[in-house]
């Protein structure tokens, strides 16, 4: 019977004081309002989000869409936070575990609103999209990932005040450690300060197609803080340090207002003054009546006989066309080509091509060599 009243004894002091001060009961409840409030939470997105988001479809702008999209996950933790806080006051801690809760509810709470603001610059970023008039899609992307890295920062710095660690001793230790970095990561700072270089001369965008001699030619397809990739033409990503793009001259055919076609067309030199008159100027009626070409002033154009060559006489065939596009600039270079040899074959005279001539003199049947 004594061994009864003992284990009845433990049972109700171990319901009493199961941990952390706190009886039993009040451990289960503290864990029930955590998994009630993740309850709640599914509930909460799976009806208060959705009609949300249905209500902000309904609307002309897609900023309320991305804000609701931004703030989703945010929302959704402030119950997991509240959880907490409810199964706090429940187990009734008391001195230093009291103390470390209260914390860490501060702490859950100061990091829910940051997560909120560090959210929310996507939204901002799309309203900025109006100014890429003003500035490259680059250049606001750099703005909104500092706006985000400097709330970050912010959130850091206040909890770790919530717990007592003073942020000026830590940036001081940590100014200590960028000196010593920045003198062994000195190309890092200059591809930087190089693509900050790069997005302020607003030299190319994404998507533009640039030449670097020597370096690379290909499509921009991203822009960061240390290099920037480019696709070149076999479809090979290359990551080119900020610094050849700065200190290099950069050649952006994607800003070309026209294409140029400089040929040299050889002519044989049996073709007569007449018939070189009437391949020059067929061939420069049909580039000046073409829509596809454009005309002086606007650009330069030029069909002259140009120069008396080895084999050939040689007619310049300058000209810009309209299209900056390759392939459509390809097919005009083509029926351009197309028309040169009808017009060649019109005049009845030929290209030519590479040619020798050997002259032989008479020698005397008998060879004597002199006395």
């Amino acid at each position: 019977m004594e061994s009864l009243i003992e284990f009845y004894t433990i049972v109700v002091d171990a319901w009493n004081n199961a941990g952390f001060g706190a009886s039993f009961g009040k451990i289960v409840l503290g864990v029930g309002a955590i998994m009630l409030s993740v309850l709640v939470r599914r509930l909460f997105a799976k009806f208060v989000i959705a009609w949300l988001k249905r209500l902000t479809s309904k609307t002309k702008t897609e900023f309320d869409d991305r804000t609701i999209d931004a703030l989703e996950k945010p929302l959704r933790f402030v119950f997991v936070v509240f959880g907490f806080f409810i199964a706090t006051q429940i187990l009734q801690l008391d001195g230093a575990l009291d103390t470390i809760a209260t914390k860490c509810t501060r702490s859950l709470v100061t990091f829910t609103l940051f997560w909120g603001v560090v959210s929310l610059t996507e939204p901002i970023s799309f309203l900025l999209s109006s100014l890429r008039n003003v500035f490259s899609e680059t250049m606001l992307s750099w703005f909104v990932k500092a706006i985000r890295l400097l709330f970050m920062f912010i959130g850091a710095a206040a909890i770790l005040d919530i717990w007592g660690i003073e942020i000026g001793p830590v940036l001081a230790g940590l100014g200590l450690f960028g000196l010593a970095g920045a003198l062994a990561a000195q190309d890092l700072l200059k591809n930087l300060l190089s693509g900050v270089l790069v997005l302020t001369e607003r030299r190319f965008q994404l998507g533009d197609w640039i030449k670097v001699n020597g370096v690379v030619e290909g499509t921009v397809e991203s822009i960061g803080f240390r290099s920037t990739g480019i696709r070149q033409f076999d479809k090979a990503l290359v990551q080119v340090p900020n610094t050849a793009l700065a200190d290099n001259p950069v050649i952006n055919f994607s800003q070309m207002t026209h294409r140029r076609i400089y040929w040299k067309i050889g002519i044989v030199y049996d073709t007569s003054v007449a018939q070189l008159g009437y391949i020059r100027n067929e061939i420069e009626a049909y580039i000046l009546n073409s829509e596809d070409f454009a005309k002086p002033p606007e650009v330069s154009t030029f069909v002259r006989i140009d120069s008396f060559n080895e084999s050939s006489i040689d007619i310049m065939v300058y000209c810009f066309t309209k299209t900056t596009v390759w392939g459509e600039w390809l097919s005009l270079k083509e029926q351009l080509a197309y028309r040169i040899k009808e017009i060649v074959a019109e005049a009845k005279s030929d290209f030519a091509f590479p040619t020798t001539t050997l002259y032989w003199e008479n020698m005397p049947d008998r060879f004597e060599p002199p006395s």
